[in-house]
């Protein structure tokens, strides 16, 4: 028997709950039935259309015929050593493959999640900047990647395990989503925003704003649009370089959206939002995590209200550096607060051994 033809279906997991009503409208039924529906994508967090037994028949009629449920099947899983990463590479329905991490810290569970299949920004030690450009990720095929993990973790719940009072049932509830997996997520600024509209939706996934953060290499355009836009969620703004020179030979973009550019982006950004903004500092042993580097980077924030992320290297097949020695990342934060005041993290490395940088499983996947 054939296969029918879902390449014209909408994916419910691209659709915000408002336009799922208006879908209901237009196939003539009460938009009220779709907060069942709803409930069943993200509080159930069910896998098929064929799990939503207390649908109104006619509405299920037509979900199997208009649309699809774009679970992602997981192609590729991998965990680290500690227990505390694991990765999974997930299939799109034209066979591309992303990748999604499940980092587990103190207190909470973090979502890593890709924007794109692959990246056009070139950064030369991501392994995802050297795979290239192939396409822009859907809303629902960045929402899919958030609800596999929240799946993975219901799954994990341990048997007999008392019933939380939460919506979300039985394990631990993501908490936490960051934009920082494959792809330059203000790149593809609409899908990104409308996949973030339905992940804060109070009836639905219900995260919170300040749990959210994207990452970006510094579009300008997008750090502005943010700002006008008065978007909550939390921008953090990859830096890697205090001049110009030295920026453009990491991030072959700050060519197009020089660093003197970059900075006025963000002042007007926070100036406009009152928001701070996370400045990530990938540390590359003897190339960008001495003193002078240190001081540099806190002259350029000086009076910004900001924090900066501090990130050994992921080393890569492609890029000839190592990661930072701990003395340096120590000294480089001492730096940064004792000579100006600068509050900084070093990030806690997770999943070296399997490859949790972005892009690096999907390379190797090849």
């Amino acid at each position: 028997m054939a296969l029918p033809d879902i390449s014209s279906r909408r994916d419910l997991y691209s659709l915000t709950r408002a336009e799922l009503q208006q879908q209901l409208v237009q196939w003539g039924l009460k938009p009220v039935h779709a907060a069942r529906l709803w409930k069943y994508l993200y509080i159930d967090l069910v896998s098929s259309l064929d799990e939503m037994p207390e649908l109104l028949p006619a509405l299920a009629a037509r979900l199997r015929a208009e649309m699809t449920l774009g679970v992602l099947p997981t192609t590729l899983e991998t965990a680290s050593s500690d227990g505390f990463t694991r990765k999974y590479l997930l299939s799109l329905p034209d066979a591309a493959t992303i990748e999604t991490v499940l980092m587990r810290f103190t207190g909470r569970v973090t979502a890593c999640v890709s924007s794109q299949v692959g990246c056009a920004m070139g950064c030369v030690f991501c392994a995802t900047g050297q795979m290239g450009y192939t396409r822009h990720l859907t809303p629902g095929e960045i929402v899919a990647q958030v609800v596999h993990v929240a799946r993975v973790l219901r799954g994990e719940a341990p048997a007999g395990a008392v019933r939380r009072q939460t919506r979300h049932g039985l394990g631990t509830r993501l908490r936490n989503v960051v934009l920082m997996g494959m792809g330059e997520p203000l790149h593809n600024y609409d899908a990104v925003m409308q996949a973030i509209d339905i992940l804060l939706d109070p009836n639905g996934p219900s995260l919170a704003a300040g749990r959210i953060t994207l990452s970006t290499v510094g579009v300008v355009p997008g750090i502005l649009r943010m700002a006008a836009e008065q978007r909550p969620v939390h921008l953090a703004v990859s830096l890697h370089a205090a001049t110009q020179g030295e920026r453009a030979a990491l991030v072959p973009s700050a060519r197009k959206w020089p660093l003197d550019e970059l900075m006025a982006a963000c002042r007007t950004y926070s100036a406009t939002t009152g928001r701070r903004i996370f400045y990530e500092w990938t540390l590359i042993e003897g190339q960008n995590d001495g003193v002078d580097q240190a001081r540099a980077v806190g002259a350029l924030l000086r009076g910004l209200p900001a924090h900066v992320n501090l990130i050994p290297l992921n080393p890569t097949t492609g890029y000839d550096g190592a990661p930072t020695r701990t003395e340096a990342a120590t000294r480089f934060k001492q730096v940064l607060a004792e000579e100006f005041g600068l509050p900084s993290t070093v990030r806690q490395r997770r999943g070296i051994d399997i490859a949790a940088g972005c892009g690096q499983l999907a390379v190797q996947a090849r």
